[in-house]
């Protein structure tokens, strides 16, 4: 097999539940190396380039506000997004996760053991993870800097450019 990269997403429901620990915990089992992770709200834009595979579906309205944690009081919308790297990486990471939908999914898989449907019918699966190699490279670049990523991973360049920014004072 080889070496793949492989977005992880620890999904609203996730963070409310406290269940970062415990994912990646059982994340660890694949012995694959992190190389990227940060905390952020997911604004309505990334959500809906995320899910543009999904446009025109009934659902997909509900999978934005799923996944930038408009169903969720103020502390808990927010995410963990990692990037995972190693042998096989999204094959690990998907078999570890089990099936999208929560009662499908094999009862030691993490979204066997910590997900659910609710009432309303939305799949909280607690995290997210890329499908294929392909969909990995385009997931990670919509969620990731390149110097948010402790190694070169995919061709960059390097252009000067002016940004407005927020510093520390």
């Amino acid at each position: 097999m080889a070496n793949t990269k492989t977005l992880v997403v620890i999904k609203p429901d996730g963070i409310k539940k406290s269940l970062t620990g415990n994912i990646l915990t059982r994340l660890s089992e694949t012995k694959l190396r992190i190389l990227g992770a940060k905390v952020l709200h997911v604004t309505r834009e990334l959500a809906e380039k995320h899910y543009a595979h999904l446009k025109g579906k009934p659902f997909f309205e509900d999978v934005v506000k799923y996944i930038s944690g408009e169903v969720y009081d103020e502390p808990y919308r927010r995410v963990l997004a990692l990037v995972y790297s190693g042998e096989d990486a999204v094959g690990k990471v998907r078999k570890l996760a089990g099936a999208t939908n929560p009662e499908e999914a094999d009862a030691s898989s993490i979204r066997g053991q910590y997900g659910r449907i609710t009432s309303t019918g939305i799949f909280e699966n607690v995290l997210h993870c890329s499908a294929t190699p392909e969909e990995a490279e385009v997931e990670i670049k919509l969620w990731f800097e390149p110097d948010e990523i402790i190694e070169n991973i995919y061709p960059t360049e390097t252009k000067e450019i002016k940004v407005k920014k927020r510093i520390w004072k």
